[in-house]
């Protein structure tokens, strides 16, 4: 399939081709929105940013093409906006891009692997070619080796979460870890804990600010099922469907502190409270005391396309 180029409309408007895609899910209107931008080509930082607030998503990724040899050598040249700023690395939009890439790009049709090449890095990204985990277009990231900041006082981290103290888990506590980017992973006592969260956004930022973290991710245990967790992530003034950079960190933690298995499958299932379940399968290995082999994995749905127009 050819990939749609921008054109000039008439008054010399700049015509941008999009899709739209819901990352984490095989359901269409479930998991995490995405737009992706199939040709930047010339855009500036500052029109990135405008179009991100236009769609206003939680992310939107920008493609920027280059030669195929030099893709091949590098990977494909990707910058992820928020509505308020760029962001060195991001879970669903990797994920969702790479899947974009590969359902829309000819060169790259029904590839094994993609390489995209965000501002923290070469990320791959490898599909399964026989519809595994529940269909759609599944794919799994590997993500950067984590980096373990501090341990957090439970009782500081509970404070800026609007929490109780006893609604943490005390033992391993909360921790920064980031895999690209930093998240403080916090454990939470139960499911009931995890449903009324509700994150005050002006002391969480204080707080994490001078903990070298950018955001909370919260996680619960399902009772009952083996290597399931419910998780939330609040941020800004609204709430994340699925993270894929925070899920990373929370394998990662998992794994550290001998909560999941080396190279054990979890389930983490986010975005419920908000109608907009997303399952991530995610996994990593420890070795000698390291952690590394990070993976997020997930199936990402196609669900419109359009364009945007630009003076």
């Amino acid at each position: 399939m050819t990939i749609a180029k921008p054109v000039l409309l008439e008054a010399a408007r700049l015509a941008l081709p999009y899709r739209l895609c819901d990352v984490f899910t095989a359901t269409p209107f479930q998991g995490n929105q995405l737009a992706v931008f199939e040709d930047a080509g010339d855009l500036t930082a500052s029109e990135m940013q405008k179009l991100a607030n236009e769609t206003n998503l939680s992310e939107t990724t920008f493609i920027l093409r280059r030669a195929h040899e030099i893709e091949r050598m590098e990977g494909v040249r990707v910058r992820i906006f928020t509505t308020r700023e760029e962001l060195p690395f991001a879970g669903h939009p990797t994920l969702g891009t790479a899947a974009t890439i590969r359902a829309f790009f000819g060169e790259y049709a029904g590839a094994e692997e993609v390489i995209l090449d965000l501002n923290v890095g070469k990320v791959p990204v490898r599909f399964s070619l026989d519809g595994s985990q529940n269909s759609g277009t599944y794919g799994v990231m590997t993500q950067p080796k984590p980096i373990f900041g501090g341990m957090h006082d439970p009782a500081e981290a509970a404070q800026a979460l609007g929490l109780e103290v006893d609604d943490l888990a005390i033992d391993p506590g909360p921790q920064t870890v980031s895999t690209g980017l930093p998240y403080c992973v916090v454990l939470l006592r139960s499911l009931e804990v995890l449903g009324r969260l509700q994150i005050p956004q002006g002391e969480a930022s204080r707080y994490l600010v001078s903990r070298d973290a950018r955001f909370f991710y919260c996680l619960a245990p399902v009772s009952g099922e083996t290597a399931t967790w419910r998780a939330r992530m609040q941020f800004y003034s609204g709430e994340d469907p699925a993270t894929g950079s925070a899920a990373g960190c929370a394998i990662s933690y998992l794994v550290r502190h001998g909560l999941a298995k080396s190279g054990e499958q979890v389930h983490l299932i986010q975005g419920t409270e908000i109608g907009r379940r997303s399952d991530l399968y995610v996994s990593a290995e420890r070795a000698a005391g390291s952690v590394d082999q990070v993976k997020v994995g997930g199936s990402t749905t196609f669900v419109a396309k359009g364009h945007v127009f630009l003076e």
